[in-house]
């Protein structure tokens, strides 16, 4: 994998790259988006942004793990935030799994699925 930095587009105002370029012969896997649940429980996690992008990037990163992949296989994320006034606290956290800085969208969302304050999907190449 290969990240793309160019002058001649904006700059990243976050954690992540303009760009990577995959391999031809890689495979890839997509993930469904992680909501912040801790799976031994089947509950959302109590606390704020901080602690629910925690566990959305937890439940991404076991699914790579199952792949056979982890959080430096991610080539692009898509980040789903209930307030933008979240970003910052969300950058925080989410910076510590994807040291790599894959490509990402992060977009503010009306209403998110059991009225959580984030989700993450990724796709990695294996």
């Amino acid at each position: 994998m290969k990240s793309i930095q160019t002058d001649k587009a904006p700059a990243a105002i976050g954690p992540y790259s303009q760009g990577f370029i995959v391999p031809k012969d890689a495979d890839l896997l997509f993930t469904s988006g992680q909501i912040p649940i801790d799976p031994a429980t089947g509950s959302i996690v109590e606390g704020g942004i901080k602690e629910q992008a925690h566990q959305s990037c937890k439940n991404v990163c076991e699914i790579l793990k199952a792949a056979g992949a982890g959080p430096e296989n991610v080539v692009k994320t898509v980040c789903f935030l209930a307030d933008m006034n979240d970003f910052a606290a969300f950058n925080e956290v989410y910076a510590q799994y994807f040291t790599g800085k894959p490509a990402r969208s992060c977009v503010a969302v009306k209403t998110l699925p059991k009225n959580v304050l984030c989700e993450v999907e990724a796709v990695a190449a294996l």
